[in-house]
């Protein structure tokens, strides 16, 4: 097909537009985020356990085994709910990500309007101006820019790139404007071809919980399998039970081993964060980042735009004491009319200097990062605007007296000097002295809230790291206002040498004159000395260390790659949300924690008697039925009643061994009492039915007692989420006895089940104290490896053993 070319000084036409997208030649994500409804119902659906679950629905039809189907209406009501909620979050998230597309400058039909960055088409000619980052691939055909392209290539050397050079997805504008012409979109771009080798190699990247409960679900789909082929073929083969019998036996110790309600309930629990959280303006690029912001215990912040506000305001200009001339404010204004207002510092400097002698200058050296300084060519000098030690350099020591004492009182400082050449982008180093004529002193307001927010996080343990490219001084001032622990602990970043990265971040909380490959090395450290570490940015500066960081939060006022490349993005920019955020975490991962625990329960007891009914060569003694009472009200019910409760506690120590530790003791105390039971049972002669029966009710007060410690300490919510409980057992048992396969129980099966429950709680309340005992000293090895001292240890163990007991 012959393609009508874009004119580069119309752009393209709408009909060219309309045309290009029939083709298919828009600039479309490689792969939506969100799942098709469809996907979702399939997703639910056809699960591993679902076929199970069908599997033996068929063989308990087949021996006439109606009523032990009780399982199968929760089944079913678990995929219905977890399909809804999935499709609603979905909504709610869809709607969250359109109100945040990026926009990029487009021109078409001669006029310059902003588009979608997913609407763009093949052909179509794109303003890039400082902080965009470029959305497809392409080539500059007007202007020039200077380009980061570390987010592809690893490298933050800054690439001027002029008409005729080639520019790719991904890569940001550091300084400059131009016009590019898109050449390949969507799926045909770099970034996209590299987003689809990323997400084949990182589909299995989640967070620790949701990686503990699929690795627990793995397994025991791999175990009950020939668990139940050998309880079956026992049963009917050498006890010589019915069909009916082997069969009904079989399906109750696999019906218990399975968590049918756990995964559900974590992925529901998530959706409904990511919804909680997108009311209040806060959108999830990544489901993990909500847990691993609940675990994070240090968080790097930068000043400008999270302590303080993002615009900056010029207080005044200082002249220096060797300024010859009579009017600094006009020199600055002539500086500021060639120099466009790319960036918050020019913008204050356009804002403030208006008065200007209408000089014309013969060129302009635009801002960098790597430079710090920003010049205009007049003749053959160039006045130059930056940070004082980058234009001082050897100078410095002379001049700090000037300007030093207003850092001290929280200004940031500009130097504004004059270089004896003439300097270009290609060659822009300061090699000669400067003639320092004066300074412009500029403040950020700090944020209203920032002082509550920092309280917050020093009450909950997260260490703050103020980490900026403004004068150390300065920075360390601003953090104190703001009421940051340890502020006065500052250090220059250049002063730090490349080795001395984990030192300085164990004895230094701000640090300045921080180069943006500097922040990454900060980030790094961090993660070296064993923390969990968040970084917060809104700049172009920022992205490096954020994809580091194990979660990155970015502001939406900030430029769009920084945006693009967050896990978390503050809709309305306000760093005040953030203890919502973590607490918002907190809650979900503490919840699940602890229903997890409830459902391992019945997982270990269910898998511990399936292996000793194999060893003692007897039948499983629970029927399909019971199990489902007893998962019904004493796991099912209370777990999802304390998954809506506020738990904003600390997340302490890793998934598995935290569950494990709660689980244990009820599971084994299960065991071992329904063991008994069945052994004694035998001796005394009691029947099928009293033995089960029996071994329900007996599990349904252990239920309660693991109950009671998963929830201690109680208060209100909990006291009454154990009250509904027992209530709605107290009523199946009384209304449902023949459905739950419950029958009125002899004299002797009555005192068993007395002697066993007092010997249950002593064994329970021993094991638990071991346990919890345990737990601590998993926690303490957790956060201090192994440095960890036997005191320690000791001190860990006692404490654990009286948390609750």
């Amino acid at each position: 097909m012959n393609e009508e070319k874009t004119n580069l000084e119309t752009g393209l036409t709408i009909s060219q537009v309309e045309k290009r997208i029939q083709a298919g030649e828009v600039n479309k994500a490689v792969d939506d985020q969100f799942k098709t409804n469809k996907q979702i119902i399939r997703e639910n659906l056809f699960t591993y356990f679902n076929l199970i679950f069908l599997v033996l629905s068929i063989l308990l039809i087949f021996v006439g085994a109606y009523k032990d189907l009780t399982f199968l209406p929760v089944i079913v009501l678990n995929t219905v709910i977890g399909i809804v909620q999935e499709i609603r979050a979905k909504k709610i998230l869809s709607k969250l990500n359109v109100m945040n597309t990026t926009e990029i400058v487009a021109l078409r039909d001669s006029k310059e309007e902003k588009v979608p960055i997913e609407k763009l088409v093949k052909g179509d000619l794109v303003l890039l101006k400082t902080g965009d980052q470029i959305p497809a691939d392409g080539k500059v055909v007007k202007g020039n820019i200077r380009v980061n392209e570390s987010l592809l290539t690893g490298e933050s050397d800054e690439i001027t790139k002029e008409v005729g050079d080639d520019l790719m997805s991904g890569s940001f504008v550091v300084s400059g404007s131009a016009y590019m012409q898109l050449e390949k979109v969507g799926k045909e771009s770099y970034i996209s071809k590299l987003t689809i080798k990323a997400k084949a190699m990182g589909s299995r990247e989640q967070s620790e919980m949701v990686r503990s409960i699929n690795k627990l679900i793995k397994w025991v789909g791999i175990i009950i399998i020939p668990l139940g082929i050998a309880l079956f073929s026992m049963s009917f083969f050498v006890n010589h039970m019915s069909l009916y019998r082997s069969i009904v036996s079989m399906e109750a110790a696999i019906i218990g081993m399975i968590p049918e309600g756990l995964y559900l309930l974590t992925t529901i629990a998530l959706a409904l964060s990511a919804v909680r959280l997108a009311r209040k303006q806060v959108m999830l690029h990544d489901m993990k980042s909500v847990e691993t912001l609940a675990r994070v215990n240090v968080l790097c912040v930068d000043k400008t735009g999270t302590i303080t506000e993002p615009k900056m305001s010029v207080e005044r200009a200082v002249v220096s004491k060797d300024f010859k001339g009579n009017n600094l404010d006009q020199l600055i204004g002539d500086f500021s009319a060639s120099m466009p207002a790319d960036n918050a510092t020019m913008k204050a400097i356009h804002e403030h200097f208006t008065e200007n002698s209408g000089k014309q200058a013969s060129g302009i050296l635009p801002f960098t990062s790597v430079n710090k300084y920003s010049g205009v060519i007049f003749d053959d000098h160039t006045l130059l605007i930056g940070a004082p030690e980058m234009v001082l350099r050897d100078q410095f020591e002379q001049y700090k007296d000037e300007f030093e004492r207003y850092a001290a009182t929280g200004y940031r400082v500009l130097i504004v000097a004059n270089y004896p050449g003439v300097l270009t982008e290609d060659d822009s180093k300061l090699t000669k002295p400067v003639e320092v004529y004066g300074y412009i002193l500029l403040s950020n307001p700090i944020r209203k809230e920032a002082k509550d927010t920092f309280e917050y996080f020093a009450k909950q343990g997260v260490e703050i790291k103020v980490i900026s490219g403004d004068n150390p001084v300065t920075v360390s001032r601003v953090a104190k206002q703001a009421g940051i622990k340890n502020a006065d602990k500052y250090i220059d970043a250049q002063e730090i040498p490349d080795d001395g990265y984990e030192d300085a971040v164990k004895n230094y909380s701000v640090f300045g004159r921080v180069k943006p490959e500097q922040k990454r090395k900060f980030v790094k450290a961090l993660q070296n000395l064993g923390n969990t570490v968040a970084m917060t940015g809104d700049g172009v500066n920022d992205i490096l260390a954020m994809k580091k960081a194990d979660c990155s939060i970015a502001m939406a006022s900030g430029n769009s790659a920084a945006v693009q490349a967050s896990q978390v993005v503050l809709l309305d920019s306000n760093f005040a949300k953030m203890p919502q955020v973590v607490n918002e975490g907190r809650q979900v991962v503490n919840n699940i924690q602890r229903s997890a625990s409830l459902f391992l329960v019945k997982n270990i007891f269910s898998f511990l008697m399936a292996i000793f009914s194999l060893i003692m060569v007897i039948n499983y003694p629970l029927q399909p039925s019971q199990i489902t009472l007893i998962s019904a009200f004493t796991i099912g019910l209370p777990s999802f009643l304390l998954a809506l409760e506020s738990n904003h506690n600390r997340i302490r120590g890793q998934f598995i061994p935290n569950v494990l530790a709660r689980a244990i003791p009820g599971g084994v105390t299960d065991m071992l009492a329904v063991s008994i039971l069945v052994v004694a049972g035998g001796y005394i002669s009691l029947d099928h039915n009293d033995v089960g029966t029996t071994a329900t009710l007996l599990l349904v007060a252990v239920g309660a007692m693991v109950l009671y410690h998963i929830s201690a300490p109680l208060n209100k919510f909990r006291a009454l989420v154990m009250f509904i409980s027992f209530l709605g057992l107290l009523l199946a048992i009384i209304f449902l006895h023949d459905l739950f396969s419950l029958t009125m129980i002899s004299d002797k099966a009555i005192f068993i089940l007395l002697v066993l429950f007092c010997a249950a709680t002593t064994i329970f309340r021993w094991l638990s104290r071991i346990l919890d005992g345990v737990q601590e000293v998993l926690v303490v090895f957790d956060q201090k490896g192994k440095n960890m001292t036997f005191a320690e240890l000791h001190e860990a163990y006692q404490r654990g053993r009286k948390s609750v007991w």
